[in-house]
Parts: C-alpha cells; sequence; structure tokens
C-alpha cells in the first residue's frame, strides 16, 4: 500500500470525523436512534458517515469494491463483495452503543481485503486523534511510529472477554473453567479500542463471538502485523469471506494466545 493512499484515507478518516461523527457526540436527537437488534444501534451519524466515507473510498480506489455494515444490514447480499477481488470494508462508527449513550469508546474502522485476506487496515479514535494502521507484511503504525504488541507483564494475565453474545451454558463455562486463571476486565464494546489495547499494554487477551469483518479485519491485522497473534479458536486465520463464522482470540502475544486456546480446549 503506497504512502499516498494512507495520507488519503487518513484525512478522510478526519474529515468525516470532524464534520459528521464529533458534532452529533452528545448531541443525538431521540429519533437519530434506531435499534437494528438486541444490543445493536445504529445512529443519523452511522448512516451519514458511511455514505461520506464510500464515495471518498471510492475515489481513492476506484477498483475496489466497498461494503459498509449500514449497506449490508439493509441488503446482506452485499457481503458477497467479500469473496472476490479487492474490497473496501467500512465500519462508520465503531462502538455504536457507547457513541448513542454520549460517551467513550468509539473509534472508525476500515480495512482493505484482496479476495477474502485483509492487506491493510486503519482504525481511528476521534476522540483522541489516535490513528492505528497495518498493512500486510509491513508492520503496524499508531500516529506513524511503528509499534510491537507488549504483554501487560501482569499476572495472572488480563482478559477481555465479551459473554454478550454467548448462550448461558458457554458463558457459565468461561466464568467456571476460563476465569481463575486470569484477571477478567469489562470489555470496552469497542473493537476499535479493544484491538490497540492488545498491542499498548493494557490488556492481553480478548476473546469474540461476533466476528463480522467490519469489526474485525483490522484490527486481526494490526494485532498480528504488530507482534502479537489473532486468530480463530483452532488457530486457523481469521478471513474476510467466512461467513457467519463465529469465535475469534485475540493476545498481545503468541505464546499468551496458545496458552488461552489450550484452557479454551479443555474448557469445551
Amino acid at each position: 500500500m503506497s504512502t499516498a493512499v494512507d495520507i488519503a484515507v487518513a484525512a478522510l478518516l478526519r474529515r468525516v470525523s470532524a464534520d459528521v461523527i464529533l458534532p452529533r457526540y452528545q448531541a443525538l436527537a431521540a429519533h437519530e436512534v434506531i435499534a437494528k437488534a438486541a444490543n445493536d444501534m445504529v445512529t443519523i451519524a452511522d448512516t451519514e458517515a458511511e455514505v461520506m466515507l464510500a464515495e471518498g473510498l471510492a475515489r481513492i480506489l476506484p477498483e475496489a469494491a466497498i461494503v459498509g455494515e449500514e449497506a449490508v444490514h439493509a441488503d446482506p447480499a452485499l457481503a458477497n463483495r467479500l469473496d472476490t477481488g479487492l474490497c473496501w470494508i467500512i465500519d462508520p462508527v465503531d462502538g455504536t452503543n457507547n457513541f448513542a449513550a454520549g460517551k467513550p469508546p468509539f473509534g472508525v474502522i476500515l480495512a482493505l481485503s484482496d479476495g477474502g485476506e485483509t492487506q491493510s487496515g486503519w482504525i481511528y479514535d476521534p476522540l483522541q486523534d489516535r490513528l492505528c494502521i497495518a498493512h500486510k507484511g509491513s508492520g503496524a503504525f499508531v500516529n506513524g511510529v511503528k509499534v510491537r504488541a507488549k504483554p501487560t507483564g501482569q499476572t495472572p494475565p488480563i482478559a477481555a472477554i465479551s459473554t454478550v453474545f454467548l448462550d448461558p451454558a458457554a458463558r457459565a463455562a468461561v466464568q467456571a473453567r476460563i476465569a481463575p486463571y486470569y484477571t477478567l476486565v469489562d470489555i470496552p464494546r469497542c473493537a476499535a479500542e479493544q484491538y490497540p489495547r492488545l498491542v499498548l499494554g493494557v490488556n492481553d487477551i480478548s476473546v469474540f463471538e461476533r466476528t463480522l469483518p467490519w469489526d474485525h479485519a483490522a484490527g486481526v491485522l494490526f494485532v498480528n502485523e504488530a507482534g502479537g497473534m489473532a486468530a480463530r479458536p483452532d488457530g486457523s486465520p481469521y478471513r474476510t469471506d467466512q461467513h457467519g463464522q463465529t469465535g475469534l482470540y485475540a493476545a498481545s502475544s503468541p505464546a499468551l494466545f496458545a496458552d488461552f486456546m489450550a484452557r479454551s480446549a479443555a474448557a469445551d
């Protein structure tokens, strides 16, 4: 990926955030927030930001298809664009529940995939002006500085485990058989925050049940390019064309990933 593309994407992220997202932060009217499903909100900022991002990305790389979270919600068949060729993937406001409640964290996530394999990812936090970038084979960067994932060094390791979408039996198994070996912390309900926490020494482990590409493609690449490890529970790579597949582990080091994978397998 060229430096020119990075510069253009960064400018687009900041422009959309300044023009569409931040003006509505803590200023949403009741009719501007809609429940798509249980535990899943959409706001006028999501829909307007996605349109503006899609228009901008089409100018940056016209040959790439575009898949946006809200567009797919309206027309699920659009997700098939992820299966072949270049494809932009847009999460216009990640952490929408937080955003709608007028609290951080939230962010914007973009990824570029090719035939189901993530090539590049951008994770932008508008409140902190923090931009995380990763390109396959080229490393991970935060505001232009190359970073390496660092474990917290805490004993036991710190794990942010989402149980929101687990059934009661799976939730009980986590509490009984995994929790004793980790310090469990609340999840931020925002992948745009959770993946950077693994690289920046805040968390050691994160576990996800839902693994939609707009939430996870960029973050998985960012962690892996920083020297951590993010993959399916069996260790296989995460791909953007794995429609409907669930389960994803991420860790600040391959050793922590392997240990958590072994404990999880024993719990199963």
